[in-house]
């Protein structure tokens, strides 16, 4: 696999490069190197914090309906504005239409979208940055490390991420997330701007404590691919787990700044690769776009 050949290179890399880190930082983020997975979607709320959007559609046993996601647009988090497009998000999910996102439409994950639908992530340690894989679509993001945002930074899909050490968290400081068509904050649609300032957090946690967290998210919002799960989760809770909590600011959206995490532990098995074309297939119409080029004669 391609990704696991630019992961294997890149770790040797980094522990070439060791030197440049200072021995106890590269020891560290030897630490947060390799796969990490989890079966949820969606964000988990932080104790203290105001709760982060949920899918108001259940099933049967309670748990988040997967074919039909209608966001909260009556979290007090949401301003008028977001709570309508929220809203209106949702009426197209309940009407059996998909609303396009960044996944269905094959776009880039921008953040904090990334944690709110990543199931799987690679962390690959270098000498002055540190790369992530994502493995739904492939998605790839740069964090560099010690540096400063661009005075006259020029908006990207996934924004300009810098990254420094404070003790053993790995703190990540993001803007300049572009706002494209379907671009999102969460999966529930409310959209990114240009005043969007996004924080993430790394840190390792205890293994027992990532899996009694992980169950009991997953009892409360389900578990994509049923009860194997999408991701191979490796089952020793000695290893540590991984702790990302996710600070998001956008006063044209939200009401107040607020937080949340995702959990992830050791994932186990082949990082598969995948292939999405971006913005071929239409989820209003449920097909291939029309507008995609097609040959009328075989070319053998």
């Amino acid at each position: 696999m391609i990704a696991g050949r630019v992961f294997a290179a890149l770790l040797c890399t980094s522990a070439l490069s060791g030197s440049a880190f200072g021995a106890d930082t590269a020891n560290l983020a030897g630490a947060f190197a390799g796969t990490w997975a989890r079966n949820s979607f969606n964000f988990e709320p932080m104790a203290g914090q105001p709760a982060p959007l949920v899918n108001l559609k259940r099933i049967a046993d309670g748990t988040m309906d997967a074919g039909q996601i209608v966001g909260d647009y009556n979290n007090p988090l949401l301003k008028p504005e977001a709570a309508e497009i929220v809203r209106k998000r949702g009426e197209i999910s309940k009407s059996g239409h998909a609303y396009p996102d960044p996944s269905n439409s094959c776009g880039p994950y921008q953040p904090p979208f990334t944690y709110a639908m990543a199931l799987g992530v690679q962390i690959v340690p270098a000498k002055d940055h540190i790369t992530m894989l994502y493995s739904q679509d492939d998605q790839v993001r740069r964090v560099r490390l010690n540096g400063t945002h661009p005075r006259n930074m020029k908006p990207s899909p996934m924004g300009d991420a810098v990254g420094h050490w404070e003790g053993d968290t790995l703190v990540v400081d993001i803007v300049g997330v572009q706002s494209f068509p379907y671009s999102m904050i969460d999966r529930f649609g409310v959209p990114v701007t240009k005043a969007l300032h996004v924080v993430e957090r790394y840190r390792l946690i205890d293994g027992a404590t990532a899996k009694v967290t992980q169950d009991t998210y997953e009892r409360r919002e389900g578990r994509v691919g049923g009860p194997p799960g999408a991701m191979a989760i490796d089952p020793d809770t000695n290893l540590k787990g991984l702790q990302v909590e996710i600070t998001v600011e956008d006063p044209t959206m939200y009401t107040r700044t607020w937080s949340a995490t995702s959990t992830y532990r050791r994932g186990r098995g082949p990082w598969l690769e995948q292939v999405c074309a971006e913005d071929d297939f239409d989820p209003i119409e449920g097909k291939i776009r029309d507008n995609i080029p097609q040959a009328k004669v075989r070319d053998f």
